[in-house]
């Protein structure tokens, strides 16, 4: 490998890009700082994210009350070098050489702030493990 340091690019897929994706993007730009392009979209995105998932980020000073759910595009995908699934299943497109990992995780529609903790708890544990994966450090911050 050069001597460049790349940035590395992670895509987070999930159905309606509301929850889930949103969550792990939120936690993947606080704690991985400039070091990672970080995108989301879902197969088929909802209106708007999932209000209760804005709250649980917020208790954890991760501001997500500006994100809107977007589309996913086969060039958002080519332009990632990791892509992680949340339960979209086949309609997520596939490329070779990109490194994929689906992430099995309760989805927070519909749920109350008491039930989404633990699915936001458990993305931040995995966004953890990613960066160390990437050999990228974690930053001790929440929020900027």
């Amino acid at each position: 490998m050069s001597g460049e340091a790349a940035r590395a690019s992670v895509l987070f897929v999930c159905v309606h890009n509301a929850g889930r994706s949103q969550m792990a993007a939120g936690f993947l730009r606080a704690l991985g700082g400039d070091a990672v392009e970080v995108r989301s979209a879902g197969s088929m995105p909802g209106d708007r994210i999932n209000p209760v998932a804005v709250e649980a980020m917020r208790e954890v000073g991760v501001d997500l009350t500006g994100e809107q759910p977007k589309v996913l595009t086969p060039e958002a995908v080519q332009a990632s070098d990791v892509v992680i699934t949340m339960g979209c299943g086949d309609a997520c497109p596939f490329y070779p050489g990109k490194r994929y990992e689906d992430w099995v995780l309760d989805d927070p529609a519909g749920q109350d702030l008491d039930a989404v903790r633990p699915i936001r708890d458990e993305i931040r544990h995995r966004v953890v493990a990613l960066l160390d994966s990437l050999g990228l450090p974690v930053l001790g911050r929440q929020s900027a």
